[in-house]
């Protein structure tokens, strides 16, 4: 799966240990979500939706191989 969290992260002017704290992980989570290597669980994914205002589907890919 893939995502564009840091895109819409540095548009909602948050860093990575802002968004950390505000989800209740730790900053290597963002970390490692960003760079596709953690796919978050589905109430993880909802809640970093609801800090973007975004839909889930807005922010998280299927790869299509």
């Amino acid at each position: 799966m893939r995502n564009n969290i840091k895109q819409l992260r540095k548009q909602a002017g948050l860093r990575q240990e802002d968004m950390a704290t505000q989800l209740g992980v730790s900053r290597q989570t963002i970390i490692a979500i960003e760079n596709d290597k953690y796919n978050p669980t589905l109430e993880l994914a909802m809640k970093i939706a609801i800090l973007l205002n975004l839909k889930v589907e807005d922010i998280f890919f299927l790869n299509e191989e």
